[in-house]
């Protein structure tokens, strides 16, 4: 069965339904980065959105446009951590059941709160067995419907309206750098970007280590990674999806790799210099903006800090390590 991919349309019917449930975010602005990036920089901080992240729009609109009959019955999941987060708290917020497939080494924290929001939590290794099959045989067992992290149109949808809110709010952007794990994020940004600022490039980020959309993009062949080595927990994917791979390509129009070490200097960048706590993969885009990956000198520039999920004794010894903290000019 062929699935039908999301257009803008369903972007804006999902942010009919999230309006007045989830957060409209700010949007940040920082003088100092400014200068040092010659270009004009707008943050678009979904870390302070309901459950912390991005996710909490794709989830809830994947639950409230789900038949009743399979609401009754409940769902699944599969996450390192966001998506596990945001679809326990919909499912909380609509009266669904949530069972949630999660690797035994995901963040404590975002353990923690997916159970906080009443998920309940099957823990698998990696070395072992894939989520998906482990998430198949239990939807299977259980009678379950599988809503997973960003392989579905209305995930995508939803995730879409983060980007319509910056546009709103903006106006006109030359380029919008979006992290990039499964594609979900990506996918539906760049829809609201071709709606509405067609002129504006839209180029995803992941980590050089986990670069398997970037070589999708690039060849036009799906590419898969296995449980990449990378901080930013979020892009450890393994493969842009049937729904996200096909949107990328019409869509998005580069995409870029950052190094392990830009990550972090990005992170501690947001953390010291702007006061916000951004997790790894939400630091994406301003590591490519630090390792000079896109070329912004004089242009307005949109990034989206996609969640803010982050353990905070993990992140005192990843600074703690960080040998060479990035120059910066003097604040104005």
């Amino acid at each position: 069965m062929t699935t039908l991919l999301p257009t803008y349309a369903d972007v804006e019917a999902a942010a009919r339904r999230l309006e007045g449930v989830a957060h409209r975010t700010p949007v940040m602005r920082s003088r100092t980065l400014d200068r040092l990036t010659r270009a004009t920089l707008f943050f678009k901080c979904e870390h302070f959105q309901r459950a912390g992240s991005f996710k909490f729009r794709g989830a809830y609109n994947a639950l409230a446009t789900l038949p009743e009959a399979k609401r009754r019955r409940g769902v699944l999941t599969y996450s390192s951590g966001n998506h596990a987060q945001a679809l326990a708290l919909a499912g909380r917020l609509l009266g669904v059941r949530v069972t949630v497939v999660m690797p035994q080494n995901a963040p404590e924290v975002k353990r923690a709160a997916t159970a906080g929001y009443g998920a309940e939590i099957v823990l698998y290794d990696p070395e072992q067995i894939t989520r998906e099959e482990l998430g198949r045989r239990l939807a299977a067992e259980r009678g379950l419907t599988i809503i997973p992290p960003y392989d579905h149109p209305q995930i995508v949808a939803g995730q879409g309206t983060a980007a319509r809110e910056l546009l709103e709010e903006v106006k006109s952007l030359d380029v919008l750098l979006v992290p990039c794990g499964g594609g979900g994020l990506l996918s539906g940004s760049a829809l609201s970007a071709r709606a509405l600022a067609p002129r504006c490039r839209v180029i995803g980020v992941e980590p050089e280590r986990a670069d398997d959309a970037t070589r999708s993009f690039r060849t036009g062949r799906l590419h898969r990674v296995h449980n990449p080595d990378t901080i930013a927990d979020g892009a450890r994917t393994p493969s842009l999806g049937e729904v996200t791979f096909p949107l990328v390509r019409q869509y998005v129009d580069d995409m870029v790799t950052v190094s392990e070490t830009a990550i972090l200097q990005a992170m501690y960048v947001l953390w010291e210099r702007l006061k916000l706590v951004v997790e790894p993969t939400g630091a994406l885009p301003l590591a490519a903006l630090l390792e000079n990956r896109v070329a912004v000198k004089g242009r307005q520039v949109g990034l989206i800090l996609s969640g803010g999920n982050v353990d905070l004794r993990r992140a005192a010894t990843l600074f703690a390590e960080l040998n060479q903290p990035p120059e910066l000019p003097p604040s104005v």
